[in-house]
């Protein structure tokens, strides 16, 4: 099996819709004067994204579960969404079971680096004394881990199993915002909540569970941090003994 991949941006595309010219209408004046604004707005976007750039994090993302790739992979692109809401970028990497360490160029295979977070899609078996109510662990600063037949049930609950990927989603972008946040980072309201019953399940799925702005602030900082910190390692030469 092949390592997957997939880098996730929170800035959404943009469409450009233009109204049909006739060419014999469309002057050299005219369309310099197109050219020199769709310049000006491309040369404006560059200059914002250049001022406020959004921090990137890996995700190692290994399953253990017998959930399908396409469920644990639109699951991904929920909890992506989420955290791009917030302002994190997210690259995905999709790494097999059991995979051999030899294959030294493998991205799944290479040391961690501050950037870098291992997220397990885990089966209830393996809580090994987590209680029951949990829908998944994180231990700081790097491992998080979600139990998937969890998310499952509360999809059961609800009376619509199709639901299990985007809340397994949110249960990924849930343990990934402890990581970021730090300890006791709960919160009353928002995706931070510690229980989930059928009204976080309702919130889910009408796209009314966030990270709070203050959340979104303290996540973007701390992958500003991790980001510094991976750029400061990369500068500085190994020593040799």
């Amino acid at each position: 099996m092949k390592t997957r991949i997939r880098q996730q941006l929170s800035t959404p595309g943009e469409t450009l819709r233009d109204k049909q010219l006739h060419p014999l209408r469309l002057s050299l004046r005219l369309a310099a004067g197109l050219l020199a604004v769709l310049g000006f707005t491309c040369a404006e976007s560059s200059s914002a994204r250049a001022a406020d750039p959004r921090p990137t994090i890996r995700v190692r993302a290994t399953n253990y579960t017998e959930a399908t790739a396409a469920t644990v992979s639109k699951a991904e692109r929920e909890a992506g969404r989420l955290l791009g809401e917030a302002g994190l970028n997210v690259v995905w990497i999709d790494c097999p079971v059991g995979q051999s360490a030899a294959v030294a160029s493998d991205p799944c295979q290479q040391p961690l680096e501050p950037t870098d977070i291992v997220l397990r899609v885990l089966p209830d078996r393996a809580r090994n004394g987590v209680q029951d109510s949990a829908f998944g662990i994180a231990v700081l600063p790097v491992l998080a881990s979600v139990y998937y037949e969890h998310a499952v049930s509360l999809a059961r609950n609800d009376g619509a199993e199709f639901e299990t990927p985007i809340i397994l989603g949110f249960v990924m972008a849930h343990e990934i915002g402890h990581l970021m946040l730090g300890s006791n980072s709960h919160s009353d309201t928002g995706i931070m909540q510690g229980q989930w019953e059928r009204k976080q399940v309702r919130q889910i799925m009408k796209g009314d569970l966030h990270f709070t702005a203050q959340q979104s602030k303290l996540i973007r900082a701390e992958g500003q941090t991790r980001m510094s910190l991976e750029a400061t390692q990369l500068r500085t030469p190994s020593s040799v003994g």
